[in-house]
């Protein structure tokens, strides 16, 4: 099993259905299980770290037209100029993020705060040198996306825990940008999201990230290494 699959998908997963969005893995066989999202706001659908395959177009335009593209982490440029380009609008970088501007070849438009009209605002997270990311949440339905931090399904999880902190994250856990918001529901940039009693699964992620550091990092440490690895390449 790949960590990232780089050849062309033949297919896809989709994950995270609801009424205003939905996600998809574009590789569901590699190991870092790398997702996008498309969601709908006020002034179209919005695709989120999106990476393409066959059959996307159809499952977005269910939602209806594309608005815009947004990259969120320093390391998801992905196939953002792609859909850019096809769907003919720019490509929205927070203005934090400052690794991704020479991995896309479309239109860059930087922001802070909102999203265009998705109903999202950024959180900006920068919790070590070299990795910037920006937390999307949309407070109308309580929706939170993390791109890079948290997982659910493919995080080292500890315990009782639904959310997991990728591992050296445990040591700077993002409290201040998170613990005040009122989720719902959690996506994610790796993996599928959570959608049951997702503030309690955040709420415990959080407060209980530094004490099950060690246990993290023997359970998962040299996996997320790869991982982090495989994403530098």
């Amino acid at each position: 099993m790949p960590i990232y699959d780089r050849e062309d998908p033949d297919g896809f997963e989709a994950i995270d259905r609801r009424a205003d969005g939905v996600g998809w893995i574009a590789h569901p066989d590699e190991e870092g299980q790398r997702a996008s999202h498309a969601v709908r706001g006020d002034d179209g659908v919005w695709l989120l770290d999106p990476i393409d395959a066959p059959g996307v177009d159809d499952l977005v335009a269910d939602l209806g037209d594309v608005a815009g593209v947004a990259v969120l982490s320093d390391y998801h440029a992905r196939d953002a100029a792609a859909f850019a380009r096809r769907h003919d609008v720019p490509v929205h970088v927070p203005a934090w993020i400052d690794r991704v501007d020479d991995r896309i070849d479309a239109p860059v438009e930087r922001f802070e705060g909102d999203l265009g009209g998705s109903g999202f605002r950024a959180i900006e997270y920068a919790p070590f040198p070299g990795w910037t990311e920006a937390f999307l949440y949309r407070e109308s339905e309580g929706t939170l996306y993390v791109p890079d931090s948290m997982a659910a399904e493919k995080g080292t999880l500890v315990g009782d825990e639904r959310i997991a902190l990728f591992v050296l994250i445990r040591l700077r856990p993002p409290r201040d940008q998170l613990t005040e918001l009122d989720v719902e529901r959690v996506l994610f940039g790796h993996g599928a999201g959570v959608f049951e009693d997702a503030d309690a699964a955040l709420a415990d992620a959080l407060a209980g990230a530094r004490r099950r550091f060690p246990q993290a990092l023997v359970a998962g440490g040299w996996t997320e290494l790869k991982l982090a690895a495989a994403a530098l390449r």
